[in-house]
Order: structure tokens, then C-alpha cells, then sequence
């Protein structure tokens, strides 16, 4: 059963080579002495050393390394066990989302994150669920973790109806889905960037009293940044300033506290991850389901043969002998007892903290260095910017006046970060990096200038024009409210919104869906005729089976290949349909980002 022990017979090989060759010789005297004169010249008596113990051990060997290896001829039934561990994945695609704090976007590390997750998750039903102004079952709870991972990449925030981050809607939907599904204890994985404060306190409501536990896994740092737009610029609120969403930690943590479960910030590796599949409030109580199925499984006889070992140990005891196993009762101590004072006798400060830094302990390993580069360094990884700044203001090469600016740039410092990178310059004109973002920081402050002069520019507009605008407003507020906020909103705000109004977008979807329905309903018709003209008239004599087989089959050909094979179209269908039958709205209160 475990046949990787045999490799174990190889020393027990070389064993008997030694044991061959002791037994050829008399002792030590052979190597002086000649064969003929060795048994006139050396009694018996003193060419004997004692018991020969090497084929006792040689036995003991081979008989361990069989024991090991998992003999068995027997087979038994077992049955089958299925875990009852249901997780749902609720993923955030607000606007939010697609800043590039972290490179290339939070999506982006959230989707790998997933994937990662999906990758680990050998057992149990997973579900997905994401949202933005409303909340869509992606995948229903299934095992099948491959056809939720080949959906990951096609979920962007563009696809979504509505704009917003209506989390408790989300949850409410996975609390639905658990319920549906018939477990009375199921898991939640929240990833996301931010809860507002009211849909925190809605979120505590409906987790109460569920029996369900939360994880939060916060993506983003606490410096943030600007949104970027796929028409060009960044996403402004209704001030006209540039929105710089940023993840607010704390937070996050009150809020998974209260809901009895745990928060952890995204990492590059899986340290995350590894916490999260081991939480109580990921992890949980491991129910199982017993199946009505069986399976043979071979039965380890290995324990045989160790009862075999007992009478060779009792042979091999020699009196003193557990003198020998006292030293190794010091070796048993704690690791974590003893791992700082090791550290401390082989490694250097610098070298620890190498260490901490890995294995993604950002927070220690700034503790550990001496060097205040790799300090700055590692304070930068660990989202410390402040830190981080003031480690590589204590060297003056252009390394660390580079890297200065870059903590400063995080923290919104664009004057100083730009001084700094100019520093950098100074001692090394050639560094490139320094110059693009010389560049980006500029174009930065002028579009933050550019918008602050469009603000003005459309308060002065909008104090002229303000009057007949409420004679408008005046008239039409009892005939379709929605219609006009949705009017007073592209036409104050056009400028400050990410993608067109969810009305909007619902119509253009009606109108898609319409057309694309005309051209189905129209596709059975033109066909034939087409093959028509491409086939004249035939008699009825002439017409076989084979050749409208082959007609048939042509048209299905073309019908498949009229279907997409892009999942983000089905998708982006599909939850502008399910938006439609809920009639869905964006609650006034909640933020387009």
C-alpha cells in the first residue's frame, strides 16, 4: 500500500555486503598476516570479538521496512462517506472592484484568490453568488468546482444591471440557497472591499438566529485608488472629485465579529487561505453523510509483521542501554519554545526578517530587518506606507528616493512623492520607473485641477438653469417619479457615471433581446429559401433520405455556430433578465461605486 518504503531495502543491501565481508575476515590481524600463517599465529580464542549482532539488525531492517511499506491480501468493504460542507462564495463587482491598488485590479486578485480556493476544495458543495446593485446566483451549490472556476473569468462589473454593492441582498440570496438546498449550517465567504455602515447593520439582521457562519476576505489597502473607466479618466462622485475607494479594515472586522465569524486581508500566497479552510467559521464541523454505496479497500497487514520485531528488540536489549535515549529527551522540547533563541544563534536580523518576508509575514519581518531598505520594503508590503517612507528616508541613494516616492504617491502625497522622484533622478537620470511616474503624478494633478474647474463651471450652470428646471420638475413629479431621476441624473451627473443608467441599460437589454428574438423567428424562414436557390427544383423521384439528412445537417451547423461560446454574454444576459422580473432598483442611499 505504500510502496515508496521498499526504497528503505537499499541500505539494507549495502548491510550485507558489510556483514559479507566481516565474516571473511578473522580480524584485525588479516590485514598483516598472511592467510596461511593467520591460524598458527592467532588462537581462536582472541580472533573472536564477540556475538556478531549485524544479522539481527539486518533482519529487524528488512522486517521494518516491510511492515512499512503496508502489506496487504485482504480485502474489506467500507462505506462510502460524502462531507456535508456547503460553502458559498459571494463575490463583490461594484465599480469599487477595478481599482488598481492592487495590480492589476482587486478583481483581478479576488478571481485568482477563488480560484486558488477552488483549487484546494477537494470535497464539499460550493456556490457562487456575485453582485452590485442587486445580487445573481452564478452557480448553485455543486461539487463540481471546475465549472465555477471556468465562470470566474468572465465575471467583471461592467456585465452587472445595476450599479451599487447591495450586500445584504447578496446574502439574503445565500441564505435562500443554503435553505433551499436543505442545510441548516452552511458557510459564507464574503470577498469584498467595503460594507457601508447601514448594510452592515442589515447584514447582522439577517445572519441572526441562521445558524450560518460568515468569513470576510477584505481586498484592497488602506491607501486606495482612482477607478478607472473604459471610456478613459476615473470615476468622480456627485462633487465632481475623483472617488478613491479604500479598505477599511476595521470595519470589516467588527462586522464578521458581530456575525460570528472571522476576517482576513488578501495575500499573495495562500497563508490566507490555508487560515480560512482551518477557521471554525470556514472550516466547521466536519458532518458527514453515509451513501448507500460500498467500496473494497485493501486491508493493511503491516501490524503483523511489527509483532515479529518484538522477540529481535529483546535480543538486541543491552543493559545501559536506555542511558543512550535520555539525550534525546531534550531534543523533544517545543519549537515554538526554542525557535527565537535558534533563530538568534545561526541567523543574523537581516536574515529573520528574510525569512518573515517568504513567508508573507509583512508585519514581522519590518520588525526584524536592521537594514532600513528591506524595512521600508517590507512596511510597503504590508500596506504601511507611512512606515515604509520614513525606513527609505534614512539612505540617500537613488533606490531609496525612488521607493520613498512611491510610499508617498500611496498616500496621496503627490507634491512630495514627485520631489522625491526628481531626487531619485538626480542620482540616476536614466531611471526610467522614477520618470513615468513623474509623469502619471502630474497627469494625476491635473485631472484632479481639470475636475475641481468643471465643478465650478457646473455649479455656476446649474444656478442659472436652476429655476426652469423646477417649473419641469414641477409638472412632471406626479407622472413618472423614476423617469425623472433617472433625466435629473444624466443630466447633472453625465459625466460622473461609470456606465449608462440601469434603466437605461434594462431598455437597451428589452430592445437586444427583441431584436436578436426577430432574427430567430426570421432565421427558420430565410433558410430554405437560400437552399432553394442553391438547389433547383427537384422531382419527388430524385429526392432521397440521404440528402435531406445532409440538408439537416448543414443547418444545424450553422444554427451551433450562431451560438456564443462566451460565458460573459450568457451571464450578462441572464442577470439583466432576472433584474427585469424583480423590477430591481438601486436604493437611494447606497453608492454607485
Amino acid at each position: 500500500m505504500r510502496p515508496e518504503w521498499l526504497w528503505c531495502m537499499l541500505p539494507a543491501a549495502l548491510l550485507t555486503v558489510l556483514l559479507w565481508r566481516q565474516r571473511s575476515r578473522s580480524g584485525s590481524w588479516s590485514d598483516v598476516i598472511s592467510d596461511q600463517l593467520l591460524p598458527f599465529l592467532v588462537s581462536a580464542q582472541k580472533a573472536s570479538r564477540g556475538p556478531n549482532l549485524l544479522p539481527g539488525v539486518l533482519a529487524a531492517w528488512m522486517l521494518a521496512v516491510l511492515a512499512a511499506s503496508g502489506p496487504s491480501w485482504k480485502q474489506i468493504p467500507l462505506p462510502l462517506l460524502q462531507k456535508q460542507d456547503a460553502l458559498i462564495l459571494v463575490l463583490d463587482l461594484s465599480y469599487s472592484m477595478k481599482a488598481g491598488d492592487m495590480s492589476p485590479s482587486r478583481l483581478d486578485h479576488a478571481r485568482r484568490k477563488l480560484l486558488d480556493l477552488l483549487d484546494q476544495r477537494n470535497e464539499g458543495q460550493t456556490g457562487l453568488i456575485a453582485y452590485a446593485g442587486d445580487s445573481h446566483i452564478v452557480t448553485p451549490l455543486t461539487d463540481d468546482n471546475p465549472t465555477i472556476a471556468n465562470l470566474l473569468p468572465a465575471l467583471s462589473p461592467d456585465m452587472m444591471p445595476l450599479a451599487g454593492s447591495d450586500s445584504p441582498a447578496a446574502i439574503n440570496q445565500a441564505i435562500e440557497l443554503l435553505r433551499s438546498a436543505g442545510i441548516r449550517e452552511g458557510r459564507i465567504l464574503l470577498v469584498t472591499d467595503g460594507v457601508s455602515e447601514n448594510n452592515g447593520h442589515l447584514l447582522r439582521n439577517a445572519l441572526e438566529g441562521t445558524g450560518i457562519d460568515l468569513a470576510i476576505l477584505g481586498v484592497g489597502t488602506r491607501s486606495g485608488a482612482p477607478i478607472p473607466l473604459s471610456g478613459g479618466g476615473f470615476l468622480k462622485d456627485q462633487d465632481g472629485a475623483i472617488v478613491i475607494p479604500s479598505l477599511d479594515e476595521t470595519d470589516l472586522q467588527a462586522l464578521a465579529s458581530s456575525a460570528g465569524g472571522h476576517y482576513h486581508r488578501i495575500q499573495i500566497d495562500n497563508s490566507d487561505l490555508d487560515q480560512l479552510l482551518t477557521d471554525p467559521a470556514i472550516a466547521g464541523d466536519q458532518q458527514t453523510q453515509t451513501l448507500d454505496r460500498t467500496a473494497d479497500t485493501w486491508e493493511d497487514q503491516g501490524y503483523l509483521l511489527a509483532l515479529v520485531l518484538l522477540p529481535l528488540g529483546l535480543a538486541l536489549f543491552r543493559p545501559g542501554i536506555l542511558l543512550c535515549l535520555i539525550p534525546l529527551l531534550v531534543l523533544t522540547n517545543s519549537e515554538q519554545a526554542t525557535a527565537d533563541v535558534w533563530d538568534d544563534l545561526w541567523l543574523t536580523a537581516d536574515q529573520q526578517g528574510q525569512k518573515a518576508l517568504a513567508r508573507g509575514d509583512n508585519e514581522a519581518a519590518a520588525n526584524l530587518f536592521e537594514n532600513t531598505d528591506w524595512a521600508g520594503t517590507a512596511a510597503y508590503n504590508n500596506d504601511n506606507f507611512e512606515d515604509a517612507s520614513s525606513h527609505f528616508s534614512s539612505t540617500k541613494t537613488a533606490n531609496s528616493w525612488y521607493n520613498r516616492g512611491n510610499a508617498l504617491a500611496r498616500q496621496g502625497q503627490y507634491d512630495e512623492a514627485i520631489a522625491a522622484y526628481n531626487e531619485s533622478l538626480t542620482l540616476a537620470p536614466e531611471h526610467q520607473d522614477a520618470i513615468d511616474n513623474v509623469a502619471l503624478l502630474e497627469q494625476l494633478k491635473q485631472q484632479q485641477e481639470q475636475s475641481e474647474g468643471d465643478q465650478q463651471n457646473q455649479d455656476q450652470s446649474e444656478d442659472q438653469d436652476q429655476q426652469s428646471e423646477q417649473s419641469e420638475q414641477g409638472e412632471n413629479k406626479q407622472s413618472d417619479p423614476q423617469q425623472q431621476s433617472g433625466s435629473d441624473q444624466s443630466e447633472n451627473n453625465s459625466d460622473q457615471q461609470p456606465d449608462q443608467d440601469p434603466e437605461d441599460q434594462s431598455e437597451t437589454a428589452d430592445q437586444d433581446s427583441e431584436s436578436e428574438q426577430q432574427d430567430d423567428e426570421q432565421a427558420p424562414q430565410d433558410q430554405p429559401s437560400a437552399g432553394e436557390e442553391e438547389h433547383p427544383p427537384q422531382s419527388a423521384e430524385a429526392a432521397t433520405p440521404s440528402d435531406e439528412d445532409m440538408e439537416r445537417d448543414q443547418a444545424m451547423q450553422q444554427w451551433l455556430r450562431r451560438v456564443p461560446d462566451d460565458p460573459s454574454g450568457l451571464l450578462r444576459e441572464k442577470f439583466r433578465y432576472e433584474s427585469r422580473q424583480r423590477q430591481g432598483y438601486r436604493r437611494d442611499d447606497e453608492p454607485t461605486w
